[in-house]
């Protein structure tokens, strides 16, 4: 079947594409690849991608696009799923033929009860679903396809086997290719990114059990599921060729330090293509792993720091001690690696003062750029079952994690501390960590020396003020 793969059409500056790990609307506006549904896009022939957010596709304009496929895959999300349904709904009024399946880690947790959500979704897919679609693709009965939830001729709900996960990742096509055919890689912006930057996946899954994060205990799995280096730095000559405006690589991998001597490997050969690029990493990197990252043209590392309360951190098994934290980012100051450090208010065990010492911690470390999340119990997160069991979610907040302009709203509640305190303290977060006279001296310096960050910092300031507007109006 001729194969759309659709990021919709949703509220106004949602970034979450298919890879980003909070999908809202963020503090400064910015895109993230659509990088879930590039990779079963690369493997179906004439199959075309649209990512409406970052193409500014309006509804209508997306239903267009879409008459012109048999199968349409939209990629969901829990904060996004009404609006997706209703775009699905839009598209089978417009298409009745049109088959729709909807993938992510949504419905990978609730397949049952995202197919009574709507008529409109033929089916599901669960688990990593790159090989589930491909199957669906080239027309195999679903009753045959490993991975599914749909209706039969009955309309009752069929779940068949779970889909094995993928061992041999070398085994998929390049993402990078889907990129060049479908996306305008400029309309894809970081704040903590040169731009253009490309980002993608060298592996899959993430050794850490951190209780809060979405990926790896809905879709990727707790076991580090890698590309060789070969197959890694071969996509990175092809983007060279094929993007010689981009400014800057970007490696997704809930972390990509979690196999150090991998890593060095795939930097000597960065280093020898003369690649700037970026990745995820744990704040416990030696400093011999990050003088031999940085010597091969790592730039900047994007850390999650969380909390600077170290039972905070034990709560949440993040496996972290906060003085290797320090002493980790101090290794980064003095090899010249930027950090852009992300941090989660509202944790178990999360209190005024611990939010207080948290801001301390950050102020101390000093990232160059940093992002305040709220804590998201995503459905199929131990943070999801333990909020149930404790009685930390109310029925009004229970499926919210955005209001209905895409801001992050604090679903948790504890006896002693609120929601709305989780929700104000974000911005004490930021204007205390921005609002300094060092920090805005940095950030003034660093404006000085490059024009062009002076307009894009310029333009940043802009945004991030009318955010904290937003957040209260």
């Amino acid at each position: 079947m001729k194969t759309l793969f659709l990021q919709a059409p949703s509220f106004d500056g949602f970034d979450g594409g298919a890879g980003a790990r909070y999908q809202a609307k963020r503090e400064i506006r910015s895109f993230w690849f659509p990088t879930w549904l590039a990779q079963p896009a690369a493997m179906i022939p004439d199959s075309r991608l649209v990512d409406a957010p970052a193409s500014d596709l309006s509804l209508a304009e997306t239903i267009k696009i879409a008459g012109d496929f048999e199968l349409c895959v939209i990629h969901t999300s829990t904060p996004s799923f009404p609006s997706d349904v209703r775009v699905a709904e839009a598209l089978k009024e417009a298409y009745p033929k049109l088959m729709i399946g909807f993938v992510g880690a949504k419905v990978a947790v609730e397949p049952e009860e995202s197919l009574r959500a709507s008529t409109a979704i033929d089916f599901v897919a669960r688990e990593e679903f790159d090989f589930t679609l491909k199957e669906v693709a080239e027309g195999r009965p679903l009753a045959e396809v490993d991975g599914l939830c749909f209706r039969d001729g009955n309309g009752e709900i069929v779940r068949t086997p779970d889909r094995a996960m993928i061992e041999n990742m070398d085994s998929l096509p390049f993402v990078s290719e889907v990129y060049k055919r479908d996306l305008r890689v400029e309309d894809y912006f970081i704040g903590y990114l040169k731009h253009p930057y490309i980002s993608l996946y060298t592996g899959r899954g993430c050794r850490s059990k951190c209780t809060f994060c979405l990926w790896p205990q809905t879709v990727g799995g707790n076991r580090y599921r890698v590309r060789s280096p070969e197959n890694v730095l071969e996509e990175i000559r092809y983007i060279q060729k094929a993007f010689p405006q981009v400014q800057e690589i970007f490696f997704d991998d809930d972390t990509f330090t979690d196999d150090l001597p991998r890593a060095e490997a795939i930097a000597r050969g960065l280093g020898a293509l003369g690649v700037t690029w970026s990745c995820n990493a744990k704040a416990n990197v030696p400093y011999e792993t990050l003088k031999v990252l940085k010597d091969n043209g790592l730039r900047l590392l994007l850390v999650g720091y969380e909390s600077g309360n170290q039972q905070i951190l034990n709560n949440i098994k993040k496996g972290l001690k906060v003085d290797k934290a320090r002493e980790f980012t101090r290794d980064c100051r003095t090899l010249g690696i930027a950090i852009h450090g992300t941090f989660i208010l509202g944790l178990p065990g999360e209190t005024k003062e611990t939010i207080e010492e948290t801001i301390r911690f950050a102020k101390d470390i000093n990232p160059h750029t940093i992002q305040v999340s709220i804590a998201a119990p995503y459905p199929g997160t131990y943070l999801y079952r333990q909020a149930k069991e404790e009685g930390w979610l109310t029925e009004m907040n229970e499926g919210d994690l955005v209001n209905d302009r895409g801001i992050q709203i604090s679903p948790l509640s504890y006896p002693h501390l609120g929601a709305t305190q989780i929700f104000d303290s974000v911005e004490t977060f930021y204007k205390q960590f921005y609002f300094r006279a060092g920090k805005i001296a940095a950030i003034t310096g660093e404006m000085l020396r490059d024009s062009q960050m002076m307009k894009r910092r310029l333009r940043e300031g802009v945004e991030f003020m009318r955010f904290l507007r937003q957040r209260h109006s």
